[in-house]
């Protein structure tokens, strides 16, 4: 299991159209996800006092776009990132935080 940190109206969006694509989709080429260990910290250092946000629960066997494991530098751990589309067959769980 992966997991995503997005905001009420970007999932409502994805919801609507069948399909998320995140802001870094675009401008970085994968779609930022994190191990169960690291959502805290995700949460903490780019999301502290939001209260509109839906944790995204995800399938990584499910995914249609390809998964890699990347080194983010900054804090010196492996990160998963979603290489396209997040396919809303893979979410299976979106939960309120």
């Amino acid at each position: 299991m992966i997991y995503h940190v997005v905001t009420e109206i970007n999932w409502q969006y994805a919801l609507e159209n069948g399909f998320y694509e995140a802001e870094s989709l675009p401008k970085e080429g994968f779609i930022h996800t994190s191990k169960a260990t690291q959502v805290a910290g995700v949460i903490e250092r780019y999301y502290k006092g939001q209260t509109d946000l839906i944790l995204l629960h995800i399938d990584e066997t499910k995914l249609t776009s390809p998964l890699k494991y990347e080194l983010a530098p900054s804090v010196n751990e492996e990160f998963p990132h979603i290489y396209g589309r997040l396919n809303l067959d893979a979410v299976v769980k979106a939960e309120k935080i």
